[in-house]
């Protein structure tokens, strides 16, 4: 049985450049609640927080089936301030 690939190249491309600047951009607006979050991985993440921007970079690359750009623009309307 094979095991599903990581998309490890994915943020090198065109695509995952684009969707990587896009996280970035949420993550500095004021509209969109992008706080660090609960990371139990101690070794990664000493303070037990891992960013908006990596959580979602780890979450694209464990599931490749995801289509990035719809990802984004869900993420975009769950996490908007109201």
């Amino acid at each position: 049985m094979s095991t599903p690939k990581k998309r490890i190249s994915f943020f090198e491309s065109e695509e995952g450049t684009a969707v990587l600047l896009e996280l970035e951009e949420m993550a500095t607006n004021k509209s969109f609640n992008t706080r660090s979050s609960y990371s139990a991985n101690g070794k990664l993440h000493p303070d037990n927080l891992i960013s908006f921007v990596e959580k979602h970079k780890n979450y694209l690359n464990t599931h490749p089936a995801i289509n990035p750009r719809q990802y984004v623009a869900n993420l975009r309307l769950m996490t908007r301030v109201r």
